[in-house]
């Protein structure tokens, strides 16, 4: 199972950003060619292991982009983004995520209490992005159906689960050093 995924990770560069190790890859950085028949896999796996009993799909910007947009047409449901744009329309939620490599504010539009939402993204490495989007959809009265990351790097995820009390799934788990990533299992 998700052998075209799998095989996608062995020749990603890997480049580091301070302390923190970044790697490139089709899926989280959209180089270097994101390839029909991957997404179609990975759109497959989700919705395989997903809760999908939702109003609509949410993601953030910008590589939760083509996820949502692939698993948008194959489901039937609509999607929204978070944006890192501000629009300043009533009852705009802005919230600041810290990741492994920057900080940046994001824009939460079109959220509203009593709405069940399914969220994915690319990956869950830090938890910074996911804490701040939980936090505000908490507070907003959203509902999460389910959460899917198509990789997660170790070591996050459980703190995230007890913190939040809701279960975080992914495709691939990761074990990241500087010279390479090993896959240690299918996260599920």
């Amino acid at each position: 199972m998700l052998e075209l995924l799998k095989k996608s990770l062995k020749d990603c560069p890997i480049v580091p950003m301070g302390d923190y190790n970044y790697f490139v890859h089709p899926l989280t950085d959209g180089i270097p060619l994101v390839e029909p028949e991957l997404l179609d896999e990975v759109a497959e796996a989700v919705i395989g292991i997903a809760d999908m009993d939702c109003d609509y799909i949410l993601t953030a910007q910008s590589m939760g982009f083509p996820l949502a947009t692939v698993l948008s047409y194959k489901t039937g449901l609509p999607f929204k983004f978070i944006r890192k744009r501000k629009y300043g329309l009533p009852d705009e939620a802005s919230v600041s995520q810290i990741t492994g490599y920057s900080s940046s504010d994001l824009h939460i539009n079109f959220v509203n209490d009593g709405d069940r939402v399914f969220f994915i993204d690319d990956v869950l490495s830090t938890g910074g992005t996911l804490r701040a989007i939980l936090t505000a959809l908490d507070k907003i009265g959203a509902e999460i159906s389910d959460i899917v990351f198509v990789f997660e790097k170790v070591g996050t995820k459980e703190d995230l689960e007890k913190e939040f009390g809701i279960p975080i799934k992914s495709l691939l788990r990761l074990n990241m050093d500087s010279s390479e990533i090993e896959i240690i299992g299918e996260g599920f």
